[in-house]
This record gives structure tokens, C-alpha cells and sequence, in this order.
């Protein structure tokens, strides 16, 4: 009998699972397609490569979700949590990391673990035997896809992601532009100096507006339908939502003063962030888009201080494909049907790539110590992570089930707190006092 666990996929669940299961004493098989086989996305064979943003999303373990699994993989010993502090970009409060080094750590780390044997190649089929977690994330390909979908009796549901458009940095006219976080947020001045912010008047913001929805945009395939995950909406299809909405999305302006004009205030403000250590590269923040190439040089040229802008990479967009993970997993991750197999990552219907590295991390550990014989529950529903499982394996509506970031609203109420706007830091630092404790608890239980 194979007493090996393998994994499918070197994304961010697929990688994490594997250090969290060869950490274990479980020996390790971890299968990626790439290079051998490539996807629209991906420009290297690295493992753990990030795609559509180079962000964790913020830090803040006491008053945001995603700040809290941050510490829980912490905890955990997570490498993606390991590897993106090690690589960490000046990002406000928020974790952003320079995503190629960030790769390549992940990669070397995976690589040399004595426990861990990377293997290149496409897997097309389910297995019938063996201990495997399929962790094939957005891009699943259509082999395996129609593999899946034969195994589940059911059409894959599937959104479409948009990719943000990288800027040199050197192009951009800083004349124009302005280093500064929304409301000097940071402890350190690099910190507080983390984002490019380009000024918009009226006039100039009701032009981008109107070249942004007559430009030309992506097309889809005959049989495709275009939904898509409310947090990475294409900018045009936000702009679509009415003319303001950009105005009070990614391109509100407060919390910041033009030092080139500080007597009159933004009408809209474009931030960018720091994309790699050396300051070379910025991402637009917040503008996935489905423009064709051409579209997008000359609307985003329209942007002031972005005029002579050379674009390292443009913006694009891709399927995103998920399983119904409340009726098909059960709450060890594993595929009802053929329970030798577990998924993890945004196949499971989870959005981003901390919660997709936290869906590998329990499903790694939890398939190590079925190999190991062990019996290991779940993440307590508590905590953060235990929060999320419950929801995608059986707390969510199935007949509307979408892929969901991890929020305090999956979170159970605290006894004794009183609800509404005013009470909501004392019952987000409740809840995460709460995670901290149970999630601990859990860790020390596996000792």
C-alpha cells in the first residue's frame, strides 16, 4: 500500500499542504503540470507563483479576519506565512510581499525538504487508490476539469478572475503623482509612504469613465456565461454599476492630500502599490480588467502622472473553476464519493490566497495524520480557519453556494456583546481572542 500523500497543483494550497504534511513525517509526492504544461496566467514553473495581486490583504490580527488566519498560520508554521515575511513590501497595513523571490523561497524550501519529491507532469484522472489532495486551483485543466465534473455528476461552476496591469516605475510622472497611504497609515514613514496616488479633476475622471466602457473588451466563448467574484470585478464591469461607483471604490480619494495641490482636493484618486522589493514595478491597486491590450494602454493613459506609462504586464482575465464544496466534501475535506481524495485551495470555493493557503494547511495535516493513523478533528469552527471549513463544507446555502473570503460574518457570536456599528471593534477583538485560544488549543492537541 502507498503510504505516500500526494498533492496535486504547487499553488498556494498545494504547497502549503505539502510542507505542513512533510513537516508531519509523512512522505510527500507533489505533482505540478508547470512547466511542462502552461497556463494564461503563469509566466514561470515556480511553486507558490502569485498571479492576480502580489497582496495578503491586511495584517490586523485583532480587527480583520484575514489578519487573524494570518496569525494562525503563523502559528501553524505556515511557509507561504513564513516566506511573504520574509519578502514583505512596504504596504500600509497591509502584507504585500515581491512575489518572484517570494516564489522561488517557497520553491527552494519545498525543493529541500527531505520528506518532499517534486514531481512534473499533468494528472488527468482521479486516482482510485492512494491518499491524495487535489489543489489545482483557478486554472484546473480541462482534462482534469472533465475528469471532476464525470467523478461529481455535476457542471462545474465557474466566475472569471481579472488581472491587474504592472507599470514601470521609472515611467510614471512623479511631478504629477504622490507617495502617501490612505490617512498616513503605517508605523514606519516607508510604511506611511507605501502607495503612488494619481490625481483626478471631474473633468478628467468623467473622460476615463466614459473611454473605460466604450473601449473594446475580451470576448467569451461560445457556452460561457461571465459571473464573476465580487471581490476582483474587471474595473469595467464596477464602472458599468453606475458612474460614481469607481468614486467609491478603488479610486475614492480620501485620506489623501495631493502635496503638488494641497489647497484642492481629488476628485479621484488611482493608487498603485509596490509590486517588487526594488521599487521597479507598481500594480494598479484595484484594476483587474477585461480590456483587450490595446484598449488598456490608451485608458489607462488617460490617467494623470500615467501618460508616458510603459506597462510591464497588461491586465487579462481567466476562468475560475469550484467545486460545490457543501454537497460534494465532507468536513475533512474529502470528496464523499471517493473519500482517498481531498481538495484544497480556491477549488474548494474559498477566494484569495490566504484563505487558499489555509485550506491547504488543513487539508495537509488533516490527510498526514490519516496516513499516520491518527485521529484529527477539524479546525475548531471558532477560529478562523475552523470558521471557513464549516462554511464550505456544510454552512453554506448549496443551491447559492459561491466562493467566499474569509469574514466575521461566518464567525459565531460571542455571548454578551451587543451588536451594531459602535460595538463592532470590542466584538471583533472578541472573536479574535476567542480564535486565538481554541485555534491554539488545537495546534497543542497534534503535540
Amino acid at each position: 500500500m502507498d503510504k505516500r500523500l500526494h498533492i496535486v497543483g504547487g499553488g498556494m494550497a498545494g504547497s502549503e499542504a505539502a510542507w505542513q504534511a512533510a513537516n508531519m513525517g509523512v512522505e510527500v509526492v507533489l505533482h505540478e503540470m508547470r512547466p511542462e504544461v502552461g497556463t494564461f496566467a503563469h509566466q514561470t514553473g515556480n511553486l507558490g507563483e502569485m498571479v492576480c495581486s502580489n497582496s495578503f490583504r491586511s495584517d490586523d490580527h485583532e480587527q480583520n479576519a484575514v489578519g487573524l488566519l494570518h496569525w494562525e498560520m503563523r502559528a501553524a508554521n505556515g511557509l507561504i506565512m513564513q516566506m511573504a515575511q520574509k519578502h514583505r513590501l512596504p504596504a500600509g497595513g497591509a502584507l504585500a510581499v515581491d512575489r518572484d523571490p517570494f516564489a522561488e523561497s517557497v520553491t527552494e524550501a519545498l525543493t529541500e525538504h527531505p520528506n518532499i519529491s517534486v514531481e512534473y507532469g499533468e494528472i488527468t484522472e482521479l486516482p482510485d487508490d492512494g491518499t491524495w489532495i487535489f489543489a489545482t486551483g483557478p486554472l484546473t485543466s480541462a482534462k482534469l476539469g472533465e475528469a471532476i465534473q464525470a467523478e461529481t455528476g455535476s457542471e462545474r461552476l465557474a466566475f472569471f478572475d481579472a488581472i491587474a496591469p504592472i507599470v514601470y516605475a521609472e515611467s510614471i510622472n512623479m511631478d504629477v503623482a504622490w507617495m502617501q497611504s490612505r490617512y498616513d497609515k503605517g508605523e514606519t514613514e516607508e510604511e506611511q509612504k507605501a502607495y503612488l496616488n494619481c490625481p483626478m479633476t471631474k473633468d478628467q475622471y468623467e473622460a476615463f469613465i466614459d473611454a473605460l466602457m466604450a473601449a473594446d473588451k475580451t470576448e467569451f466563448h461560445e457556452g460561457e456565461t461571465a459571473g464573476y467574484f465580487d471581490g476582483c470585478l474587471p474595473i469595467e464591469v464596477m464602472a458599468e454599476r453606475g458612474r460614481e461607483t469607481l468614486r467609491f471604490g478603488p479610486m475614492k480619494p480620501v485620506g489623501l492630500t495631493n502635496p503638488h495641490d494641497p489647497d484642492n482636493k481629488p476628485y479621484a484618486v488611482v493608487q498603485l502599490r509596490r509590486d517588487n522589493a526594488l521599487g521597479t514595478l507598481f500594480n494598479i491597486v484595484g484594476f483587474q480588467t477585461k480590456m483587450k491590450y490595446g484598449a488598456q494602454t490608451e485608458v489607462f493613459k488617460m490617467i494623470p502622472g500615467l501618460q508616458d506609462a510603459s506597462f510591464a504586464r497588461l491586465g487579462g482575465i481567466h476562468r475560475n473553476t469550484f467545486l460545490n464544496s457543501p454537497t460534494l466534501l465532507d468536513d475533512q475535506m474529502r470528496l464523499k464519493s471517493r473519500p482517498n481524495i481531498r481538495f484544497a485551495g480556491q477549488v474548494t470555493g474559498v477566494e484569495g490566497y490566504v484563505e487558499s493557503a489555509a485550506m491547504g494547511l488543513l487539508a495537509g495535516r488533516l490527510a498526514a495524520a490519516e496516513l499516520l493513523g491518527k485521529n484529527l478533528q477539524t479546525a475548531p469552527q471558532d477560529s478562523a480557519m475552523g470558521a471557513l471549513i464549516h462554511h464550505i463544507t456544510g454552512g453554506a446555502e448549496a443551491k447559492t453556494f459561491q466562493p467566499m473570503n474569509v469574514n466575521f460574518g461566518l464567525f459565531r457570536p460571542v455571548e454578551g456583546l451587543k451588536g451594531g456599528r459602535r460595538g463592532r471593534k470590542d466584538r471583533y477583538k472578541a472573536y479574535t481572542d476567542r480564535a486565538k485560544v481554541v485555534f491554539q488549543e488545537w495546534l497543542d492537541g497534534q503535540s
